[in-house]
């Protein structure tokens, strides 16, 4: 995207203020990569077919089956524990890299509803367009692990 017609071209300010309102009381999904598996799996001493079987699901996501952490009934985040996450440091990347999604920054608009939703957005350092784009491709080079 050139710069004119980049949004975020000289960046956006962002500070997690862990608040906890993406990770409960609504429905979605967690799509977890092979790396995110193996830390989860490090953190709580657990192979990754046992942490599949307890803290996941599997997800139609077009023609392909991607991994997902499960919710709680109330659609918590199968690892939201009183007071937060209860794997914050090891927790998976989609979760860190929030809010510098590629779909929150499609546009200008799509990053206002993001906002309106997340008390972080505005807050903190500024992040440079270069360091949000990273998260970005990170994204995308660290795969979904399918089911």
């Amino acid at each position: 995207m050139s710069s004119e017609n980049c949004f975020y071209a000289e960046g956006l300010r962002f500070a997690c203020t862990r608040c906890s309102r993406c990770c409960r009381h609504t429905p979605g999904y967690v799509f977890l990569s092979p790396r995110d598996l193996d830390a989860l799996g490090s953190a709580l001493s657990l192979p990754r077919g046992e942490i599949i079987a307890r803290y996941c699901r599997e997800v139609a996501f077009g023609i392909a089956q991607r991994i997902s952490l499960k919710e709680k009934p109330n659609l918590d985040c199968v690892f939201w524990d009183e007071g937060g996450c209860s794997v914050y440091e090891t927790r998976p990347l989609q979760c860190r890299s929030f809010p510098f999604w590629s779909s929150a920054l499609s546009s200008r608009a799509e990053w206002e509803q993001t906002t309106a939703q997340c008390p972080g957005i505005g807050q903190g350092p500024l992040r440079s367009r270069a360091e949000i784009e990273r998260w970005v491709q990170r994204r995308l080079r660290e795969g979904f692990t399918e089911g």
